[in-house]
């Protein structure tokens, strides 16, 4: 079984390797520009600051300045080498497709990074700003919002990543689809599993308060629902109700063809 195993691990640690050296030198190039780019990241917290939020951010630690230049200095690079990530990650799981859905491999890699980007750019424009100022103008009036910049960073982080793979569920969809792995029926079938998981995901993820939350879910939602659009065409089920059995089959051949 081992031995089976054995040339897709290296494979995957082929991948690995490359896509963590894309990410390595274009953090070398982004960490040549790391002050302009926190100087964007700081945007939406210096704008509630002027907005009337009395606060500001500073640095609590020697070095703390030098971590964040790190720190948004990896994440534009990850955002950056995306593209490669997902190619990477396309070549991996191509030996187990057919030879008529290794074609899709330039709209995957495309419309992956586009909708990631997309992810990014409507949290850091429309979500993001309104989290900031709702959960620093909450008890200003008693404390001062002296925010210190790496967790101010860490938090910015982690909500522009989670939209922006919240982002790649339509292309996910359309993947799983051409491959004939879901249809429009399975996203039907388990849409309030779904919902659950989406607002698990969404406290974990955002401040613990309902509107942050709300703010990550519903997006969540409304892409599920455009998913399930988009596998209505690309792969709707049969009228002839193609029966649980049948689909366990060709999963499990996909699989074994994998290992192969």
């Amino acid at each position: 079984m081992f031995d089976e195993l054995r040339p897709h691990l290296q494979d995957l640690r082929k991948r690995l390797i490359i896509s963590i050296l894309s990410v390595i030198v274009c953090f070398v190039a982004c960490f040549a520009f790391h002050q302009e780019i926190f100087f964007f990241v700081q945007l939406p917290i210096q704008h509630a600051f002027e907005m009337g939020v009395k606060g500001k951010l500073i640095q609590v630690a020697p070095a703390e300045y030098l971590f964040v230049a790190i720190k948004v200095s990896f994440f534009s690079a990850f955002v950056i080498a995306i593209p490669i990530v997902f190619w990477q990650l396309w070549l991996f799981i191509a030996p187990g497709l057919y030879k008529h859905e290794k074609k899709l491999v330039l709209p995957f890699v495309f419309f992956g990074s586009f909708m990631f980007a997309v992810g990014l750019l409507f949290c850091y424009v429309v979500v993001f700003p309104f989290i900031i100022k709702y959960v620093l103008a909450f008890g200003n009036d008693v404390l001062e919002a002296n925010i210190a910049s790496n967790e101010y960073l860490s938090f910015f982080i982690r909500i522009m990543l989670a939209f922006g793979f919240v982002f790649e569920l339509p292309v996910m969809a359309f993947f799983l689809g051409k491959v004939g792995l879901i249809t429009d029926k399975t996203l039907q079938k388990y849409f309030r599993y779904a919902v659950v998981v989406i607002f698990v995901i969404a406290a974990i993820v955002t401040p613990p308060d309902v509107i942050s939350q709300l703010l990550l879910a519903m997006p969540m939602v409304v892409l599920y629902g455009v998913a399930y659009v988009i596998l209505k065409f690309v792969n709707p089920e049969s009228k002839q109700n193609i029966n649980s059995e049948a689909n366990n089959t060709k999963i499990q051949d996909r699989i074994e063809n994998k290992l192969q």
